[in-house]
This record gives C-alpha cells, sequence and structure tokens, in this order.
C-alpha cells in the first residue's frame, strides 16, 4: 500500500533485538519507493512517505530507541535483500545492529539459510554472514578516520561530568556507515547507572562538535576500559535522536577499528571485543583497503533474538496515527 492513500492500512512487521538494541523489519505494508538503488528509494522515502517512518517507530507504537528497517526488494538479483534503516528522527545511511536483526529476521522467516547474503543499502552493499550457530558477522561498508585529536569546546552549562564540569574535549571524528565523534575524555564512568548523565554529557558534545566544523557528526561515542572478562573496551553510544544504544553499536565500533588501524594500535585481523553499557558484546575486526588513506573494511559479530511478529494498524482517524514527534 502507498502510505496515507487508505483510511486504515496494516503493516506486517517483525521486532527483534541485537545486544539489546531494538530493530523493527517492515516485512509487509510498507511504501512503494520505486525500482532505483537504495539511495534512491531513500529519497523517495524521505521527500514522499516520512510521515510513515514516524509511524512505524515513534509512539505510540514505538519508542525513541527502535529502529526501524525497511525490506525492500534489491536492485541487483544477486543480493539478499535491500534495506532502509530509519530512526525516530530521520534516517541511518548503514546500521550495524539492524543488519544483524534484520538477518536473523531473514532466517526466522525462511528466507535465507546460513552463509553469506549481499545486502544493499543507501551507502553501499554489505556483506553479512549467518553463521551456524545463529549469530551473524557483518562486513560492513568502508570506514575511516577524518580527523585525528579533534578539540571542542563545550558551553560548560548543564549537569556535571563526574567531579566537574569539562570544558574542552578532545576526540577524533570517523566514519563507520554513519559519522561519529569519539572520546575517551570522561570523567563519568561508563555504567548503566550514570545514564543520565552520560546522555546530557555526549549531547552537550554533540551540539558543540556540530557547531564548531563537523556538522555531519550525528553520533557520539565514548569509550574506556571493560568491565567484563575477555573484553578489550567499553562503550557508550549517543544516537541522533537522544537515545542510547543498548547494544555496543556496529558502526560505532566501526569507526572505532578504523581510529585503531590508523594508530596502529589493533593488527589487521585482530579481534576486538567492544561490551555495551549493558553489556552485551560485538565483536569486531578490519582488514586494510587503503593503508595510505586509512581505509578500512571492518567485520562485526553478534547476536540478535526475535521478540514479536505483529500487524500495525494505520487509521487515518487517529490523530496520533503517524507517531507522537
Amino acid at each position: 500500500m502507498r502510505a496515507g492513500n487508505k483510511a486504515s492500512a496494516r503493516v506486517q512487521v517483525i521486532d527483534s533485538h541485537t545486544g539489546g538494541e531494538p530493530t523493527r523489519v517492515v516485512i509487509a505494508g510498507g511504501p512503494e519507493l520505486g525500482r532505483g538503488s537504495m539511495a534512491d528509494r531513500l529519497k523517495v522515502f524521505r521527500d514522499q512517505h516520512d510521515r510513515f517512518r514516524s509511524a512505524i517507530v515513534n509512539e505510540p507504537r514505538g519508542s525513541d530507541v527502535l529502529v526501524g528497517a525497511l525490506l525492500c526488494e534489491p536492485a541487483n538479483p544477486e543480493a539478499s535483500a535491500g534495506v532502509i534503516f530509519f530512526n525516530n528522527v530521520g534516517y541511518l545511511g548503514m546500521c550495524g545492529h539492524g543488519t544483524i536483526g534484520l538477518i536473523a529476521t531473514l532466517a526466522h522467516l525462511g528466507r535465507i539459510q546460513p552463509g553469506k547474503h549481499r545486502l544493499e543499502t543507501p551507502v553501499g552493499d554489505v556483506i553479512a554472514t549467518l553463521n551456524e550457530d545463529g549469530s551473524v558477522s557483518v562486513e560492513n561498508v568502508p570506514s575511516f578516520r577524518k580527523a585525528k585529536a579533534v578539540a571542542i569546546t563545550l558551553d560548560g552549562s548543564g549537569a556535571k561530568t563526574g567531579t566537574g564540569d569539562r570544558i574542552e574535549v578532545a576526540g577524533d571524528v570517523a566514519y563507520g556507515g554513519n559519522w561519529f565523534f569519539l572520546t575517551k575524555e570522561c570523567d563519568v564512568p561508563l555504567e548503566f547507572s550514570r545514564i543520565e548523565q552520560l546522555i546530557e554529557f555526549t549531547w552537550r558534545i554533540r551540539r558543540a562538535v556540530n557547531a564548531q566544523g563537523f556538522p555531519e557528526v550525528d553520533h557520539v561515542e565514548l569509550f574506556g576500559a571493560p568491565q567484563g572478562a575477555g573484553a578489550h573496551s567499553r562503550n557508550f553510544v549517543l544516537c541522533p535522536g537522544k537515545a542510547y544504544d543498548r547494544s555496543p553499536c556496529g558502526t560505532g565500533t566501526s569507526a572505532k577499528l578504523a581510529c585503531m588501524a590508523a594508530d596502529g594500535t589493533l593488527a589487521e585481523g585482530a579481534e576486538h571485543v567492544v561490551e555495551s553499557i549493558i553489556g552485551s558484546r560485538f565483536t569486531g575486526k578490519f582488514k586494510w583497503v587503503d593503508r595510505e588513506k586509512g581505509v578500512i573494511v571492518p567485520t562485526i559479530t553478534g547476536s540478535a533474538h526475535i521478540t514479536a511478529e505483529a500487524t500495525l494498524m494505520l487509521d487515518e482517524q487517529d490523530p496520533y496515527c503517524w507517531g507522537i514527534h
């Protein structure tokens, strides 16, 4: 159906979570976007059907943390699927946890078997492997660091960051399918009990880094020492709509791997285990594409679990049919 052309419509979805981070895959009832590339279809989605995005992921049907994935027929017949990821405020070029959730969903539907599968996204094709144990390994889009040790100045207002307001913060700007500012300069412990302080601090960083020369950055990643045995680092990731990532963030881990590769602190092919703020884990590794330019292809491995099969009702008579936003 074309969103908005019927008084009442049904949308079939499958929900999952990847390391605690939810994904809602629209498998039927989505808007007609044409037969172009995923980038072309994203433009149609954004320009003509944005209220459908809001209806799927925003309250009263969704929440700020929910990531949507519109399942599309691929342009390339060799691809298993096309996908457009979106959230409560807009669209994502790529989503690591969402890709893992999508592969788990396709397996749940019986559409794929263990092995490698090509997925088309608006920022390029990714290769996702459904492993025999049910985990998923995502070979992400090329990732790189744009700028190292960028110093930004915060406005000094707002909640305290641990022992006091930090006025200057230095970090890297990197791309892993989405744009990130990554820093370890945070006085707040990376603990679940400090979520509100971490959100406040990273939101201040986000505003500052956008205003000080990097408007493309829409994610902020704090990282530090792990808490669990076998992990190499722990992170906290603020997403574009001010929700935090419950998973270790696939594109954020990709951006972090790009920085480590550029610094020479992680060898090609070596595994790096990242735990999220709730303790869930991804395992990342990379291969070089262009050492001179610092471009890598990261692979992120994690697991997703199906949580629901549902039919969403879009009733034009409902004043909040298209979401609260």
